[in-house]
């Protein structure tokens, strides 16, 4: 009799950014059973993307602001999210099938729109009813009326389809039942993520906010100086400690991990992971290493990263560190 062990949930992959969720991502999906989505998607919780749609169509519902967020939605799936090439110049469309991308967002939006119509463009220039601008001058626009959704689920049923399709056929091309998407700022959006995909597990890794803010300072995308990087870094930490003490994550599928216990006995911590992700072990190609963890710890002087520890304050203890 062939036992058939049940798939794993997909995962979202959450942190500060800078504390290793690229590495946890890449060891996950080199498990056998789980696919990585090879490069942050965007279009799930950036602004502009799903849960800005969830919103805009359900308790911020007015027509004006449905058809802002569809128009956002609509740039971002159809001209950001193929724009953006990754370090190996591939785009999203590509690393999940471009066919299926394309036909995944095309069924989209008769889904999420009441109807259209022609609205009369407005004279732009010297023009007026009776005398054009120039010769290109559009004579009306199209105008999109979004549907408005009472009940949310049913929304989010839809947008979870689009994510099922994607990230589920990505996933079965690679010959694999589940998948794993990171994202550094699912950390502060872990309800919506939830809602999206409802069986998921978030996996939460943390490093030490001093090392974490060292590591923002090497990064072109991040602020160069500490009074920037503390500024950049502390409503983050702020923002998803709040959260953290309003809610029980007991219930939830939820892991969170530290760095630097992974890097200090790899194949336990690693054992400890996959049984948490309901999988058998699987020794990795990837790892955790202690010495690159530790690279950070003498970038500051005693009097720089004093100052540092003062401003982060209570973020230290509070996320686990002395």
């Amino acid at each position: 009799m062939l036992l058939v062990m049940p798939s794993p949930s997909p995962i979202f992959v959450a942190g500060t950014g800078r504390s290793g969720t690229s590495r946890i991502a890449d060891i996950i999906g080199e498990h056998p059973l789980i696919h990585r989505i090879p490069m942050e998607t965007k279009f799930l919780i950036d602004p502009g993307g799903l849960r800005d749609l969830a919103d805009a169509l359900t308790d911020r519902y007015d027509p004006t602001v449905g058809e802002d967020a569809l128009h956002r939605l609509s740039d971002f799936l159809t001209v950001r999210v193929p724009g953006r090439r990754d370090d190996r110049g591939k785009t999203v469309p590509e690393l999940v099938g471009e066919r299926r991308y394309r036909d995944a967002v095309q069924q989209l939006w008769p889904q999420l729109i009441a109807c259209t119509y022609d609205e009369p463009a407005p004279a732009e220039g010297f023009g007026n009813a009776d005398r054009p601008a120039g010769p290109f001058e559009p004579l009306s626009r199209r105008r999109v009326l979004p549907r408005y959704f009472s009940d949310r689920g049913e929304l989010l049923g839809i947008l979870r389809g689009l994510v099922d399709t994607m990230f589920g056929g990505a996933a079965a091309d690679a010959g694999k039942p589940t998948w794993c998407e990171k994202t550094p700022f699912n950390l502060l959006c872990m309800e919506f993520l939830w809602e999206l995909v409802p069986g998921a597990t978030i996996v939460h890794i943390k490093r030490h906010p001093v090392s974490v803010l060292a590591s923002h300072l090497a990064q072109p995308w991040a602020p160069s100086t500490v009074d920037g990087a503390l500024a950049y870094l502390k409503p983050v930490y702020h923002r998803w400690l709040t959260w953290k003490n309003t809610v029980d994550l007991r219930g939830r599928r939820y892991i969170e991990v530290k760095a630097e216990d992974l890097a200090a006995d790899w194949p336990g911590q690693r054992r400890a992971l996959f049984e948490r992700l309901d999988v058998d072990d699987f020794v990795t190609p990837s790892t955790f290493q202690s010495h690159k963890l530790t690279n950070r710890n003498d970038q500051f002087d005693d009097e720089t990263r004093e100052f540092i520890e003062e401003a982060l304050g209570d973020v230290i203890p509070a996320m686990g560190y002395e």
